[in-house]
């Protein structure tokens, strides 16, 4: 029986270099969960914690027959400018004492954050990695809101 796959109203999906090096990454690293692999198109979904994401390798109309990379100009390092997914993590000093354990590239440091909406503040305790090809990863825990 084939294996339920869910997916959310948004999955971003992120041009890599290197689709080893990006899952191992991504797994290892940052603790999401392989979903599914397409070895033969260099790409794979992943998930924590509800949140998922596509990782999909860079490759030739070459290598692959087809003209299906959506890359809309030239890709130059680091990807994502202008760009930062906020991810959502039960455990965000946990996280962050792995990336510094695994010498990640901490593009800002763990802070907490609050934000104002509307008549109350929201808050944050953040932190911004880097992945491989320099999209900006923002993951948070919820410090629970407090009035203007």
């Amino acid at each position: 029986m084939a294996k339920k796959h869910l997916t959310t109203q948004l999955t971003p999906e992120l041009s890599c270099t290197n689709i080893k090096a990006s899952v191992a990454f991504y797994t290892d690293v940052l603790g999401f969960q392989i979903q599914y692999q397409r070895p033969e198109d260099g790409s794979a979904m992943l998930e924590r914690q509800g949140s998922r994401i596509m990782l999909d390798e860079i490759r030739s109309v070459v290598t692959t027959g087809t003209d299906r990379a959506w890359i809309s100009a030239p890709l130059e390092a680091p990807f994502g400018r202008g760009i930062n997914l906020h991810i959502y993590t039960d455990n965000v000093d946990e996280l962050y004492a792995n990336i510094q354990k695994a010498k990640a590239r901490v593009f800002l440091p763990i802070e907490e954050m609050w934000y104002r909406s509307e008549d109350v503040y929201l808050g944050n305790r953040q932190f911004i990695v880097q992945d491989p090809d320099g999209y900006l990863l923002r993951f948070y825990s919820d410090l629970g809101e407090k009035l203007v």
